[in-house]
């Protein structure tokens, strides 16, 4: 895939040629298509509302009238896709679990790879609830989290997109971790 090209495109989507965003998609496709199966394998059987195709989908509806955004580069494009199919996840757990809302705390302990057995809709809400908190305490701690755990990016990857060094990124990525699990314990 060639990053230049694809870096090229999004910069010409900014400037307001609106083609240029659908010229890029043939080129990102696969790699949104396997963010998007990793985000809805960590949170299991989902039935025949949001596949893998139908979350890419809706992700492209979302992002395709974004010309507002100062795309930086294609590992950037990644993680506001990567956000966007997450915003699109959370949406439809909320409309799941709509009238079926009980009191009592979500056992929602993380592991190393930060919940990747998130199977049930409490336990995604109660994973953006605590990402959204993180948000509010510390915003590049919360995009780093989108760009590792929801875009399934590299440590290489994530330092380039947030323009960051990778030791940074190895050190944010300790920290955020252990804020989420705190953020995330029960009572």
């Amino acid at each position: 895939m060639p990053n230049d090209d694809i870096t090229r495109l999004l910069q010409r989507h900014h400037a307001g040629d609106r083609e240029a965003f659908d010229r890029m998609v043939p080129l990102v496709y696969d790699q949104l298509k396997a963010i998007a199966h990793r985000q809805l394998v960590r949170e299991g059987p989902r039935g025949p509302l949001l596949d893998t195709t139908s979350l890419v989908q809706e992700a492209y509806l979302q992002l395709v009238d974004e010309d507002g955004v100062d795309w930086q580069n294609r590992g950037h494009f990644f993680a506001i896709c990567a956000r966007a199919m997450r915003r699109i996840m959370i949406d439809d757990a909320r409309r799941r679990l709509a009238g079926k809302r009980g009191g009592g705390a979500i056992d929602a302990t993380l592991d190393a790879n930060m919940a990747a057995d998130a199977s049930e809709p409490e336990r995604l809400l109660a994973i953006d609830d605590a990402l959204s908190k993180l948000a509010a305490f510390n915003p590049r701690l919360a995009q780093l989290v989108e760009c590792r755990y929801f875009a399934g990016m590299t440590e290489e990857e994530t330092a380039e997109a947030m323009q960051s060094s990778l030791r940074t990124v190895q050190r944010d990525w300790m920290r955020a971790r252990a804020w989420l699990l705190q953020a995330m314990d029960p009572p």
